[in-house]
């Protein structure tokens, strides 16, 4: 099927016009298909004009903890094939495809002991042969073999105290032959203009069971990437060493690599604590590093969404949304997290953090965009409601799945999150240009769909511009786009803010798009203001509560359907900001949220004939989060 008849067909399946799709610049992957044609680069104008979306946190085979838990057949070849459309054999040994392909994928195992185990236990003799694999061979024998893993990761990690017993380091050629399979493995399925891998690794460092982990993302091919290897939590738990690592690897191949941080809702309070790892307050040399090395921050994945969180946003009525936590703050304890410790885990209140932190020391260390990633250990990136194959095997799709506790939490499984995925504007799918938007954060977060939203940010965008079929270019010449700053070398009476958005062409339709804004005040306090600045099926707000009518529901939970009867498949708007202080920092990012759709647990139950559990949600509203746009008086 042709481009434009593709989307012919989806106007007359969804009813959604041409020019909408075309305008906000939206890209829909075809079945992939090799074939000989060669790659040229597009003749466009320097504007992105394109959304991709894909995943920046997959884990396969060669991670240990995923490996321990049965992912034993799936590889990282695997991984790319699935995401690009390609079918591929799972777990269970049933064939699975995408039903609509990924336009890139990062592959990012564990560092620590990454692919060790699957060649340890495939016989490899570079392994087998040393001191360590022979004592873990014997311990195998002994506890057996998922123990023996399991508890070795963890304890690495950082997640356990360790029980004292000496681990040889393998030899680094073992650890460079591993990685020198998933670089080239990546390079092998990076196809320019249609399908982009990234090299990459998790930096797992979770210090007595707080996650503070990072995906680190390269944009280079093997010929650089191979003159490094994987920094582990084994090697430093410091992220300032990680990212002195970063900083070596630049200098020394002219490449390019930056980290992410992982959702930060298990970290106990210190993913964005105003503390170094070593408990010392920080300097201008640590904001300036940790923006320069971090500028995105993964808000969503299988392990809930890290946006808001109601006890912090007491006004905002969308904050309780696939919150994973429930006040437990480590993986595999009960360990209760004290309420003062959520500020320091949202990435909101983080927002707020960094303009606070700029004004004392000169730099803003949480000046982030935002993106999502699944972070499941299965090979297969899948982030459907309809279609969501979990984190573990032990989480596949079955009858008993959502009441089965997660492998190693006290968690049970319908607390798993069907999500995330980025979004990238970029004027081409190649590893330079979606790198390149990634570290101008011309991203945002989706929790699963394929929603599109452009947001611009200036000062002279008026009501029509939302309606004018050129409105990209209008945003570009006007203002920035999501991840940049406004301009304000001039005298301003207040920003506006140009934000367009359509549903996914495969998805729900739109309640609504909503400006959220953050400010610091002259005492130093941080405040927030949510704004619904376009509705669908005409509702308006309560001009003295700001209030608005829920949009409703077509759910039916019986049979797992919905309809889009209600909502809207396009929205727009040009809000300006009606509280703007000239003197005070802010932030804004636009959150663009669907009507009620079914949950993957209303999918189970449906599916297998299940009884319904009244306290498993059985609808959602997934959403996107565009990255901010700041504003810092001169």
């Amino acid at each position: 099927m042709t481009g434009l008849k593709m989307y012919k067909h989806l106007v007359d399946k969804l009813g959604i016009g041409l020019a909408t799709l075309f305008s906000v610049g939206i890209t829909l992957s075809p079945l992939y298909a090799q074939d000989s044609r060669d790659y040229s680069e597009p003749a466009t104008a320097d504007i992105p004009r394109q959304v991709f979306f894909g995943d920046l946190h997959l884990h396969t085979n060669n991670s240990a903890d995923a490996y321990a838990l049965d992912t034993i057949s799936l590889t990282p070849a695997d991984a790319y094939r699935f995401a690009r459309g390609g079918a591929v054999k799972d777990l269970n040994g049933e064939d699975v495809r995408l039903r609509r392909p990924l336009d890139f994928l990062a592959v990012t195992d564990h560092a620590e002991f990454l692919g060790i185990f699957v060649r340890l236990l495939n016989g490899d003799p570079s392994i087998v042969e040393t001191k360590a694999g022979q004592s873990w061979t014997t311990r195998m024998k002994e506890e057996g073999v998922s123990s023996v893993i399991f508890n070795d990761f963890v304890q690495l990690v950082g997640y356990m105290p360790s029980d004292g017993t000496v681990r040889e380091r393998l030899p680094t050629s073992v650890y460079r032959s591993v990685w020198r399979d998933v670089v080239e493995t990546a390079d092998d399925y990076n196809d320019p203009g249609r399908f982009t891998t990234f090299a990459g690794y998790e930096w797992s460092s979770m210090p007595e069971g707080n996650s503070v982990h990072r995906v680190v993302l390269f944009k280079d091919s093997a010929d650089k990437v191979l003159r490094a290897l994987p920094f582990s939590s084994e090697d430093s738990t410091d992220p300032e060493d990680l990212w002195q690592v970063l900083a070596s690897y630049e200098a020394e191949t002219g490449g390019d690599v930056l980290a992410i941080p992982h959702n930060g809702n298990l970290s106990r309070g210190m993913m964005f604590r105003p503390l170094t790892h070593t408990g010392k307050a920080f300097n201008r040399k640590y904001v300036e590093e940790r923006a320069k090395w971090e500028p995105l921050y993964e808000v969503t994945q299988v392990k809930g969404t890290s946006e808001a969180h109601p006890f912090l946003s007491k006004t905002d009525e969308f904050a309780n949304f696939e919150l994973w936590d429930d006040e437990i703050g480590k993986i595999g304890s009960s360990a209760k997290k004290a309420p003062s410790m959520l500020r320091h885990e949202y990435a909101r209140t983080a927002l707020g953090i960094g303009i606070a932190l700029e004004q004392s020391l000169g730099a803003n260390p949480y000046k982030f965009g935002l993106v999502g990633g699944s972070d499941i250990h299965t090979a297969l990136a899948t982030t459907a409601e309809d279609n969501f194959f979990g984190k573990f095997p032990e989480s596949y799709p079955s009858a008993e799945r959502a009441s089965r506790q997660m492998a190693g939490t006290p968690w049970t499984n319908w607390r798993l999150s069907a999500s995330g995925l980025t979004a990238v504007w970029a004027r081409e799918n190649t590893r330079d240009e979606l790198f390149n938007a990634m570290n101008r954060k011309e991203v945002y977060a989706t929790t699963g769909s394929r929603i599109v939203v452009r947001f611009f940010g200036g000062w002279s965008f008026v009501a029509k511009d939302a309606v004018r079929p050129n409105f990209v270019d209008i945003g570009y010449r006007k203002g920035v786009p999501m991840g940049g700053d406004l301009d304000n070398s001039k005298n301003h009476t207040a920003p506006s803010f140009l934000v367009v958005a359509a549903k996914d062409p495969d998805g729900p339709n739109l309640d609504r798009i909503q400006i959220i804004k953050g400010w610091v005040d002259v005492d130093g306090m941080s405040h927030e203001r949510i704004y619904n600045v376009s509705l669908s099926d005409g509702r308006l707000s309560d001009p003295s509560t700001g209030k608005v009518l829920a949009v409703g529901s077509t759910v039916d939970p019986e049979d797992a359907t919905y309809t889009n009867s209600i909502g809207d498949a396009h929205l727009s708007a040009v809000w300006k900001d009606p509280d703007f202080d000239a003197d005070q920092s802010a932030f804004y990012y636009a959150r663009v949220i669907e009507i009620p759709a079914p949950r993957w647990t209303a999918y189970d139950a449906a599916h297998y004939d299940v009884e319904r559990n009244a306290n498993i949600p059985m609808t959602v509203q997934d959403r996107a989060f565009t990255s901010p746009i700041w504003y810092t008086p001169n």
